[in-house]
């Protein structure tokens, strides 16, 4: 698979996985009062989206056949 995600895609990509990562830690921490199922949920966006960003690969995108680099 080549590399599909460009730098603006890659950027957002951080942001909001950091952001995702950031609110799992925050139900995990009781400091946000959401279902403990959230936080495994958010868990998991964190990971593929900061995973894509940072190998610039995205089976989505080569499924759909979308490039954003």
């Amino acid at each position: 698979m080549e590399a599909n995600v460009g730098s603006t895609d890659k950027t957002v990509r951080i942001l909001v996985g950091a952001g995702a990562g950031i609110a799992s830690l925050a139900v995990l921490a009781g400091a946000v009062s959401l279902p403990s199922v959230a936080s495994l949920l958010l868990g998991v966006v964190a990971v593929l989206l900061l995973g894509t960003a940072f190998t610039s690969k995205c089976a989505l995108y080569s499924a759909l056949g979308i490039s954003t680099r």
